[in-house]
């Protein structure tokens, strides 16, 4: 299957300083792209299919535009919105897993984490999906909840449970819509592996791409999966999506191969394979770790200038980026 909607750009993000967003990229050859809507006086489309932002545009308080395009391919003309984000997302290297919850006490992978790294600071947020037996996706870590299996359970049963800080349980759509209130934050989206089976799996991966497709929150996502499969899967649904293989089993140069992002590797892997880190650098792949807490192992991570570091400690590590 290709790619799930009729157009993407190979980047969503744009700033007063770099004009030139992306470039635009068809489900189908396209003759030619025009720019529609309210916004269209905004925006341009050079030969090269270069979408570019206008400079007063670009330097308004807007956080984002919604830019509609119509393209016209052998079967027919198409038309698609999307969403162009102002980038004021943070540049540390720190990544809250399952969101900022245990400095606070509250419940991890819930909405106030994630709350809580975006008041930090954090590059990122961390967070697990899961599909219910009517595929309805849920944002938890483990495949149970409070002793309920999720893909065996329809979701208005889930949707009964209340996390231990009083939340409801967090639908993906809840989520990423209190994710994309802001633009400092990514939310790094962990495809989390079927325990039914391979097929599931990539039925849960095309469901999430689809969602984060509708929603408009490609700006937004960064991808991490075990499943090898469902990375490629993402990439091919989604071809601009940053994607990063998490199971650790992989070179940088087979990741480079089939045109992953980089890797999101435990420590315990890059600590036998320091070599990878630079050699990823190199091949222009991200470097990202997990889940690291000590002040010690953070230090040695820092120290070996990784990309990213995913951490149950984000105040700790925030600390000391700072310094």
């Amino acid at each position: 299957m290709a790619q799930l909607f009729p157009f993407s750009l190979t980047n969503y993000t744009y700033k007063p300083a770099q004009l030139t967003i992306g470039t635009l990229q068809g489900k189908e050859s396209v003759s030619r792209y025009t720019l529609q809507g309210p916004t269209a006086n905004l925006f341009s489309i050079n030969k090269a299919n270069q979408l570019t932002i206008k400079a007063e545009a670009a330097g308004s308080d807007k956080p984002w535009y919604d830019v509609v395009i119509e393209g016209r391919s052998a079967s027919g003309t198409k038309r698609d919105t999307l969403r162009v984000v102002k980038d004021s997302f943070i540049r540390n290297q720190v990544i809250a897993h399952r969101g900022a919850w245990k400095q606070s006490a509250t419940t991890e992978n819930s909405i106030t984490s994630l709350q809580n790294a975006v008041k930090l600071g954090c590059m990122g947020s961390e967070f697990d999906v899961h599909m219910s037996s009517d595929s309805v996706l849920f944002v938890n870590h483990d495949h149970a909840i409070q002793g309920i299996e999720i893909e065996k359970t329809p979701a208005a049963e889930l949707a009964k449970i209340k996390l231990s800080n009083g939340e409801s349980f967090p639908t993906l759509e809840s989520y990423l819509k209190e994710g994309m209130k802001q633009t400092r934050t990514k939310l790094i989206l962990e495809i989390k592996t079927s325990k039914v089976g391979k097929e599931r799996s990539l039925a849960l991966t095309e469901r999430i791409v689809k969602m984060v497709h509708q929603l408009k929150a490609q700006a937004w996502v960064d991808y991490i999966a075990f499943d090898y499969d469902v990375c490629k899967k993402v990439k091919e649904l989604s071809p601009e999506a940053a994607v990063s293989y998490l199971n650790g089993d992989k070179t940088p140069e087979q990741l480079a191969g089939d045109h992953l992002n980089g890797f999101d590797y435990h420590y315990s892997i890059l600590r036998k394979n320091e070599n990878w880190m630079q050699d990823a650098s190199q091949r222009k792949l991200t470097t990202n770790v997990w889940t690291v807490n000590s002040e010690a192992d953070l230090r040695w991570f820092l120290d070996h200038k990784v990309d990213y570091i995913t951490t149950n400690e984000p105040e700790l590590l925030l600390t000391m980026v700072r310094q």
